[in-house]
């Protein structure tokens, strides 16, 4: 149960089986599956520097730094009180040397190295940018929840083609997205980047895919692979050993190696 914060808009969650505990707004956008799993598929090493775009209150970069102890994590979040948040988070959970930054993916590439990130200065960027269709899902009434979720169709690009400006030439992007819009991911990717792996994710056993894992190296020429699905739970609800192991024990996928 999420434990209550001193101010009532706000509650403490705990995410990887009580390794982090994070304070993030009650209403709204909430962490949850999806951001653990994105830190699980980010592969990094020390001394290298981590860029997450979206940060939201920073569970996904937070998860990855206390994974790889050195590295140097940047977190990018629009909504300055989610930012602040990250950056409490970041402070109360132990993650040394975070720096977090107010700032707008799509804002001008001079935004950004205003804010300390120029041109091919990150070697991994991780992101889930929002992804559900205004026009085939319904609008959330709540505005930082829509904001969060919804996008219009240009916004993959615009976030993938930040990320190829952030990224050293060898560098990753890893980002999550809904199953049924490999098609958009495909085409957003194909410019700048190379050596497309795909980690379908499965609510099941059996079920189709719900999500995508997407690892790609910029100016790679390497081919396309799909990995072999990833189900969250087996045909009777319960959650698989492998879904455990990544969610509560800080285990990897294969994207990360």
């Amino acid at each position: 149960m999420p434990a209550e914060s001193p101010g009532a808009d706000f509650t403490e969650d705990s995410a990887l089986g009580g390794r982090l505990r994070l304070k993030q707004p009650r209403r709204g956008h909430r962490f949850g599956h999806d951001a653990v799993l994105l830190a699980a598929s980010t592969g990094a090493a020390a001394g290298e520097r981590v860029v997450e775009l979206g940060s939201g209150v920073g569970l996904a970069g937070l998860a990855l730094a206390a994974r790889v102890p050195g590295v140097r994590l940047t977190l990018v979040e629009a909504d300055a009180m989610l930012a602040q948040l990250a950056l409490a988070n970041a402070e109360a959970n132990g993650v040394a040397g975070v720096n977090v930054v107010t700032l707008d993916v799509t804002a001008p590439a001079r935004a950004f190295v205003a804010a300390g990130l120029p041109p091919g200065s990150a070697q991994r960027v991780l992101m889930n940018p929002p992804f559900n269709d205004p026009g085939r899902q319904r609008r959330s009434p709540d505005a930082a929840r829509a904001a969060a979720h919804m996008a219009a169709p240009e916004t993959l690009t615009a976030w993938t083609k930040a990320a190829a400006r952030l990224l050293a030439p060898g560098g990753t992007l890893t980002l999550i997205w809904r199953a049924d819009g490999l098609a958009d991911v495909l085409t957003a990717l194909a410019r700048a980047f190379g050596g497309i792996t795909i980690l379908p994710v499965h609510p099941r056993i059996g079920a189709p895919a719900i999500r995508i894992l997407v690892r790609v190296t910029k100016d790679s020429r390497a081919p396309l692979s799909l990995l072999p699905g990833l189900a969250l739970a087996d045909a009777d609800g319960r959650p698989t050993a492998e879904a455990e192991a990544i969610l509560r024990h800080g285990a990897v996928t294969a994207l990360a190696g």
